[in-house]
């Protein structure tokens, strides 16, 4: 029989800014709303337990990692996955709300809007970024260290109406530090896999990920942000192929 009661789950790492929001947009819906925290700094951990959640600290070792560590802790099958910079929007609140009432699937997607320097993005391969994040937890588990994927794929999903919003992107320096972050992450993982990569590869990549952006994925429709969104992407590409490079220059250890 499938469950009816939904567990939400979220990891938080110094969100502050976007926590409280987040949690106001799952209580209405949510059977207890558990919080894995990395050690947070700032007000994080106080905003949490000014509300009705769970609270845990757990080091972070990776995104899948951390976030699989709060589906342990979720006490319901039915489990509701959501970051600390998303909110729940009202008509995708009201199809969770038909979910629980009359849960029919073991896996439920959903589109999601990002909004970028202020603005939603509407193209640039940014929309409609559909997700899995509602699930019977028994059936797939987070994989990948950055990008992490639920695992086994499956194979019957239903979408639901309204969309996830995004707000991941606040300012340009906050882009560039994050795109800073996970190219570390991404050039260490392909590293380790052996994987090279050719100065001319890297400069390809780089143009074929702007044209991808901008013409292909229609970017330009979404004006100057779409334009810098096709930049970003290219410098991403740039970064983490320059680093890997780096990491294969290094003399290796003796043994």
């Amino acid at each position: 029989m499938l469950s009816n009661k939904i567990s939400t789950v979220i990891i938080t790492k110094n969100e502050e800014t976007n926590i409280e929001r987040c949690l106001l947009s799952v209580l209405d819906f949510s059977d207890e709303v558990i919080v894995v925290d990395d050690f947070s700094t700032d007000q994080t951990p106080d905003i949490c337990k000014g509300h009705k959640v769970v609270f845990i600290q757990n080091k972070f070792e990776d995104f899948a990692s951390q976030k699989n560590h709060a589906l342990d802790k979720a006490r319901f099958p039915l489990v509701f996955s959501i970051d600390a910079d998303e909110e729940v929007s009202e008509k995708l609140k009201q199809s969770i709300l038909a979910i629980k009432a009359h849960p029919t699937m073991m896996f439920y997607s959903m589109n999601r809007k990002t909004n970028y320097l202020g603005k939603w993005i509407r193209y640039s391969g940014w929309y409609p970024d559909t997700k899995i994040r509602l699930w019977q937890k028994e059936n797939a588990r987070w994989h990948g260290a950055v990008h992490e994927v639920l695992h086994p794929e499956p194979q019957k999903v239903q979408h639901l109406r309204g969309d996830l919003l995004h707000y991941s992107y606040p300012s340009l320096q906050w882009h560039i530090t994050k795109l800073n972050h996970f190219t570390d992450i991404a050039s260490e993982r392909m590293f380790s896999r052996n994987k090279r990569v050719s100065w001319l590869k890297m400069i390809l990549s780089m143009k074929f990920n702007f044209i991808k952006k901008y013409v292909f994925q229609l970017g330009f429709l979404d004006g100057y942000h779409g334009f810098l969104l096709a930049l970003m992407s290219s410098y991403y590409t740039l970064l983490k192929y320059a680093k890997l490079r780096h990491l294969q220059s290094k003399p290796k250890k003796e043994a």
